[in-house]
């Protein structure tokens, strides 16, 4: 369904699907149909019902949501791969109408070390995805996976190569690097606007917001303030790029890294 009216806002819901990684545990196909049918009373556009070739339960839970759904549209993720757009569109079948989201990374750090193609090649894959999807339906998502880290010239390129492919939704998510500045392969983000991610994370997840938080602030944040330019050329990129993860281990009292009994001594050089 493809929507036109450019001043209409399309409320589109992922809680079946990233949602559902924030929860101790899977929720059962059973929960999932609950809270599509409460997301389309809500008034819920599109739903984002899950990842159909992740599994076998998956795949049968969207297929059982789209049956059934009568307003809002049913949508299925599937990576930039044939098989994964295939089994989208196999269970979404059932709806009169619905979208596949297709997405591929695209920062430097992703397409060089988790994909390990380069990027002309990953060009290509985006554009076969959104023109596969495209054989099922006429309402295509793309993402770009980690798109606050990719270089400006080569999301524009992606963006317009799946828009000319016949995406009709495009998705920019960022993925890590709130407050660390750009120089360094950081957001450049400030204060305030870290504070207000983590909030949002904390509200779904708090591990993941005090992780967040220990990583930027405890970790990054001193460095950022106080490190000489080679410790934040050798640490904030390491950082950033995903390769380390910033921690504090706090143990019980009198041992270990006791946190109230911690003392240092800075001397003015």
């Amino acid at each position: 369904m493809i929507y036109t009216d450019p001043k209409r806002i399309i409320l589109f819901d992922t809680t079946l699907r990233d949602g559902e990684q924030a929860l101790p545990q899977s929720l059962s196909a059973r929960e999932k149909m609950q809270i599509a049918l409460a997301l389309e009373q809500l008034g819920v556009d599109v739903i984002e019902t899950g990842f159909p070739v992740s599994s076998r339960g998956d795949f049968e839970s969207v297929r059982s949501i789209a049956s059934v759904l009568k307003r809002a549209v049913p949508c299925g993720l599937s990576r930039a791969v044939a098989g994964d757009i295939d089994a989208c569109a196999e269970a979404l079948k059932a709806a009169e109408r619905f979208r596949i989201h297709t997405f591929i990374a695209t920062s430097d750090i992703h397409v060089r070390d988790k994909l390990r193609k380069d990027f002309d090649r990953i060009l290509e894959m985006g554009v076969e995805a959104v023109r596969r999807a495209r054989n099922y339906t006429d309402d295509v998502e793309f993402s770009c996976e980690d798109a606050g880290r990719t270089p400006i010239d080569h999301l524009c390129r992606m963006v317009e190569a799946a828009i000319d492919a016949g995406a009709t939704t495009v998705n920019i998510p960022d993925t890590v690097g709130y407050t660390v500045p750009e120089e360094f392969g950081g957001a450049g983000a400030d204060d305030l606007s870290s504070a207000i991610a983590i909030e949002e994370l904390s509200k779904q997840c708090a591990s993941t917001g005090d992780i967040l938080a220990t990583h930027n602030g405890l970790c990054c944040g001193p460095i950022i303030a106080n490190g000489t330019p080679a410790q934040k050329e050798k640490y904030l990129r390491m950082l950033t790029e995903g390769h380390k993860v910033g921690a504090f281990a706090l143990t019980e009292p009198d041992a270990g890294s006791d946190a109230a009994k911690g003392t240092c001594v800075a001397e003015l050089q």
